[in-house]
């Protein structure tokens, strides 16, 4: 299967490389995926997240990852997806070798919502969190207009500078108690010791932009913007998509 592929894809592009179970194994792979190689594992599933999961950034960055199974009948998009292209690049790969493409994410179709959290040091000023949250919303190509709410810790209910803001851009302000952000802890791009001895959860933007978007769909959420910060105020953006009904 390997070799077929390697037939196909040499008509489009020169520089394909076929490795055979390289060695070192997972310092090969990591050098490739750093370099920004789109890449194709003909393995189980499991065994490339294992090998990327020690260098995955996020979908803005990471380079498109297929895996396909070794009698070449199903192409999986598994990393990067939609902002990546390795949908489209499943697709024609899938194509070329006459494979059944399986698109796992969200279709595009489907409106999704998005959310922002945000964290600040007490008494920080609106104008600030508005600049930030401009940066952030300009990075993941939306408007104010696109945002359903802002969100952050329950000690942060009255902080000020946050429901100004939200007040400003008419927006919805919201906040969660500690256990109830924790449920996405899994989720997090990173994660703060810090922060957790401090509010009991290991990242408040991230969490609240996540858990927010996951409620109004009742879906899985995902990061669209990672944790923004400055000195005084973090930012992030969620999406999620509604449920896919059709047959």
């Amino acid at each position: 299967m390997a070799e077929r592929l390697r037939n196909k894809l040499d008509d489009l592009d020169k520089d394909v490389q076929i490795l055979y179970k390289p060695q070192p194994f997972t310092e090969t792979i990591h050098d490739k995926f750093n370099n920004g190689h789109p890449m194709v594992f003909i393995t189980a599933t499991g065994i490339a997240v294992r090998s990327l999961a020690g260098v995955l950034k996020n979908k803005h960055q990471d380079p498109p990852v297929l895996v396909m199974d070794e009698r070449g009948q199903f192409v999986i998009p598994l990393l990067s997806g939609h902002e990546g292209g390795a949908n489209e690049m499943a697709k024609n790969v899938a194509r070329m070798i006459e494979a059944q493409v399986v698109i796992t994410t969200a279709k595009t179709y489907l409106s999704p919502v998005y959310t922002v959290g945000m964290g600040c040091e007490k008494g920080c000023s609106v104008d600030h969190l508005i600049q930030l949250l401009v940066e952030c919303i300009n990075l993941a190509g939306l408007t104010f207009d696109d945002i359903q709410s802002i969100n952050s810790i329950d000690i942060k209910g009255q902080e000020q500078g946050l429901i100004e803001l939200a007040e400003l851009k008419n927006i919805p302000y919201k906040t969660y108690s500690a256990k109830q952000l924790s449920v996405v802890e899994g989720q997090l791009s990173t994660k703060s010791d810090y922060i957790y001895s401090v509010v009991g959860v290991y990242g408040v933007a991230e969490s609240a932009a996540l858990l927010a978007a996951q409620m109004l769909i009742g879906e899985t959420a995902e990061l669209l913007v990672n944790k923004q910060k400055t000195d005084k105020a973090t930012c992030a953006i969620a999406r999620s998509y509604p449920l896919n009904n059709e047959n």
